[in-house]
């Protein structure tokens, strides 16, 4: 390998990030490049450091993990995503996968498998913690069957309109989609109104029933948002 692998961590908690900040130091392949504590931080700082690998919490300030996953995409930056979170419920790890994750580790793992993700996705494989549903995962890494009518009309969603389904089901208006997503407040009603056409679902707790329904969100993590 020439060099150090770059690592960029991001977490809202100063002691998780000073956790991860001392596990890598004591490793001679990885080099902690830049720290982020926001959805919002970690996009901007990941354009300027260029990281090889992020480590990426859920439960952020402003846009969380999930959201960032995509921006980090259509920033055309190379890093690899690994999810850093307490949550081990299938909904979580499904919405990772899909928004262009590659690696999801629980914050309960040891330090060995946390690096042993980081060096896992750096060189091109997925790294998934052993104590998540593997099965689960394994089928929805599998090719669709196209049985599961519920599961299609989501898929037909372009990737721009599933990342605005999913901040629309979270409970964020228009206004600050677009600030988030760096979009015209327009374009987002635009897109808004396509998700609603292809879904056919026109009230908005239906929206969020079905959300719920095909594992998009978390029942649980939609709880706290809305309360």
């Amino acid at each position: 390998m020439i060099g150090k692998l770059k690592v960029m961590v991001a977490d809202d908690h100063a002691i998780v990030r000073d956790g991860v900040r001392q596990l890598l130091l004591g490793h001679p392949e990885l080099e902690l490049v830049g720290e982020a504590f926001d959805g919002k931080e970690v996009v901007r700082k990941a354009k300027q450091m260029r990281p090889d690998v992020i480590l990426l919490d859920i439960g952020m300030p402003g846009l969380n993990g999930l959201e960032v996953v995509p921006l980090l995409k259509e920033a055309a930056l190379d890093s690899k995503v690994v999810i850093f979170s307490m949550y081990d419920k299938d909904a979580y790890v499904h919405q990772a996968l899909a928004s262009g994750a590659v690696g999801y580790v629980l914050k309960t793992d040891s330090g060995d498998d946390i690096i042993a993700a980081i060096l896992k996705v750096a060189s091109g494989h997925y790294f998934l913690s052993a104590k998540l549903n593997t099965a689960v995962i394994m089928k929805y890494l599998s090719p669709k069957s196209g049985d599961d009518h519920s599961a299609t009309s989501y898929d037909s969603l372009s990737e721009r309109e599933q990342q605005i389904f999913r901040l629309v089901v979270e409970g964020h208006a228009t206004k600050d989609i677009a600030q988030m997503l760096f979009l015209s407040p327009r374009t987002v009603e635009k897109h808004r109104s396509n998700i609603v056409k292809k879904l056919d679902i026109h009230d908005p707790m239906a929206l969020v029933r079905y959300a719920v329904k095909i594992g998009v969100v978390d029942p649980e993590l939609w709880s706290q948002v809305v309360c």
